[in-house]
């Protein structure tokens, strides 16, 4: 199978939302149409900082995603990247999806002069760690979370 990225359009709507959706179910997340009516409208934004690739087979069918952001450090004075979300639909798993779309964010970073590009998985999600060890290097930072609202 051969997988393409390129960055997210308003005629991948339907498709980006069936992933999007099962990325939420994959990590047990409550999400309502009005959730993803809100994330899509920030990736639609010239002027959010949220984007979006999408990875597609050879027919041109939209199998993953991945979302990403900059994000400053101060410490190191200068902009980095957080890659948010990334999902692959599990027909298209070990394709080589997840790899395209990291190495997409990747270039963007590149390009754009960033230093680092990060992102947080959970402990448990093996397989999709074993595809970013071979990526990236885990580090040992360990996060936490305070909520505010809701």
């Amino acid at each position: 199978m051969t997988i393409t990225t390129r960055p997210m359009e308003a005629a991948d709507r339907s498709a980006w939302e069936d992933l999007f959706a099962g990325y939420a179910a994959f990590y047990k997340v409550d999400q309502t149409a009005q959730m993803r009516e809100t994330v899509y409208g920030w990736l639609m934004d010239a002027d959010h900082g949220s984007k979006c690739i999408v990875a597609q087979d050879e027919n041109g069918t939209i199998v993953g995603f991945t979302h990403y952001r900059p994000f400053v450090s101060q410490l190191r004075a200068m902009t980095n990247c957080f890659l948010d979300d990334l999902f692959v639909s599990p027909q298209a798993r070990g394709t080589g999806a997840a790899q395209a779309l990291i190495k997409a964010v990747e270039a963007v970073a590149q390009q754009k002069g960033w230093g680092t590009v990060r992102w947080i998985t959970a402990e448990d999600n093996y397989r999709g760690r074993g595809v970013y060890d071979k990526l990236a290097t885990r580090t040992g930072w360990v996060t936490y979370d305070i909520k505010v609202n809701g």
